[in-house]
């Protein structure tokens, strides 16, 4: 083979130019192809996602306004200086107990969460401890939940409480003296019994309402109460 012969076939390699330019041209066009395909389908996914969050969103806070609303109503609408609502309800021991008698004579009604809990159980004691105190001071003390009877018995015979125990399992006297309402416990809320006491005068008006009640000295205090009446 002649010198010139073997210098023409040595510039015809594939690492050319030429061959260089081709090459690249399949790499380059391939990637962008696929970006455009990725970034369409992520586009359209986050705003389907975003748009059933904002109705999931919106419908949720629709039932839960829904359910706590009328509560907060009842529980707004009771003032001190009001007639006080009349009730009708089974109590301990099976008979019904109603506002009329006690016509003419103060009363107190204590709302309590539930039968036999830590709390509930040292309310109920405090006010049965001062019931010959509160007799002196011509009151009577009812305490209410929304527990069936069974369970206010019991709770009456394991603690030998000396006050009668309402109850209130449809929840009619919770909601007309304002101890029904929304709460919350671990970041959810629920409605249920508010923890509530209410002083009535003789003269069958509401003398005095305590909300949100802290257990500790409360009784002591509704008795002071009763006695400056």
């Amino acid at each position: 083979m002649s010198k010139k012969s073997r210098t023409k076939s040595s510039k015809t390699p594939s690492g050319s130019p030429t061959a260089k330019k081709k090459a690249l041209k399949p790499r380059a066009s391939t990637p962008t192809k696929s970006a455009k395909t990725q970034r369409t389908p992520a586009t359209k996914s986050t705003g389907t996602l975003a748009k059933a969050g904002s109705h999931k969103a919106a419908s949720k806070q629709l039932n839960s306004s829904k359910s706590v609303a009328p509560p907060a109503k009842a529980k707004s609408g009771l003032a001190e200086g009001q007639k006080a609502p009349a009730f009708r309800l089974p109590r301990d021991g099976g008979e019904v107990v109603t506002l009329a008698d006690y016509a003419g004579r103060k009363l107190v009604l204590f709302f309590y969460p539930r039968a036999d809990t830590p709390g509930c159980t040292r309310e109920a004691i405090d006010f049965t401890r001062l019931a010959s105190a509160f007799a002196a001071a011509d009151t009577a003390v009812l305490g209410v939940s929304a527990d069936p009877l069974k369970a206010q018995e019991k709770f009456r015979d394991k603690h030998k409480l000396g006050i009668p125990l309402i109850s209130d399992e449809t929840h009619q006297m919770l909601e007309a003296y304002g101890a029904w309402g929304e709460k919350s416990m671990y970041g959810k809320s629920f409605l249920g019994i508010l923890r509530t006491t209410i002083l009535v005068g003789a003269d069958g008006k509401l003398a005095r309402i305590w909300r949100n009640v802290r257990v500790d000295g409360h009784a002591d205090e509704v008795l002071e109460a009763t006695r400056s009446l």
